[in-house]
């Protein structure tokens, strides 16, 4: 009975999550063509990673998917670990438990600043924990595709929300609870921190360029 609550639940997540990451991609061709986007349904050999997700995670996405929610603001993807989620714009209940989330009161989509994205640690964000510095994280949205690097990995306390306060680069903060295995509720948070990577790149060669400053002793300033 487990092994078939689990199958159909992999059914309905494989189908819900890459429906709504074709109905973005649509919308990006409606938005490129002029032209009014069309349905288009999951490929069939379409394939999810699974296997890390808890089964109470597993039931939750199930329960989900029977509702109606908003079309996908954009898509995250993360190549190393293969993960291809939507991104919604909130972080209530249901939207974690069908992708991804911006945390309101971050930057929006495609705009400059720090946009924090929420996703649960034993679903899609699970895989978090295999990555390190310089993985990349692609978020496509719906007018180009912009690619992060990866620049800090860090551990927190839920009241310390200054992962969140705005960067003076464009940056992306991925969010979800610590740790990953835990039972219950999850004491601290897991926090990746990515920065764009063509101002990244820009801004470190900046600061290579820069002269080193040196100081002087003050009693040879008295000589």
């Amino acid at each position: 009975m487990l092994l078939s609550v689990w199958g159909g639940a992999w059914i309905y997540r494989t189908y819900s999550s890459r429906a709504a990451i074709k109905n973005f991609e649509a919308d990006r061709v409606h938005s490129s063509a002029d032209n009014s986007p069309s349905e288009i349904e999951p490929a069939p050999d379409s394939r999810v990673d699974f296997s890390l997700w808890s089964m109470k995670r597993v039931e939750a996405y199930r329960e989900s998917v029977v509702t109606d929610g908003d079309r996908p603001m954009a898509v995250l993807r993360i190549p190393k670990i293969h993960l291809e989620v939507p991104v919604y714009n909130d972080t209530d209940d249901l939207t974690l438990n069908r992708g991804v989330g911006r945390i309101l009161g971050t930057a929006h989509v495609g705009e400059r600043g720090n946009l924090g994205i929420a996703g649960h640690r034993d679903g899609f964000f699970r895989g978090l924990k295999d990555l390190a510095q310089n993985d990349e994280i692609i978020l496509d949205r719906i007018s180009q595709s912009d690619t992060y690097v990866v620049r800090e990995i860090q551990i927190v306390q839920p009241e310390d929300v200054s992962v969140l306060k705005p960067t003076p680069l464009p940056s992306v903060t991925l969010v979800t609870c610590f740790p990953f295995y835990y039972v219950g509720s999850a004491p601290q948070r897991y926090i990746v921190r990515a920065s764009l990577k063509e101002f990244d790149r820009s801004h470190r060669e900046v600061s290579q360029s820069k002269p080193a400053v040196t100081s002087t002793n003050t009693k040879e300033n008295q000589r």
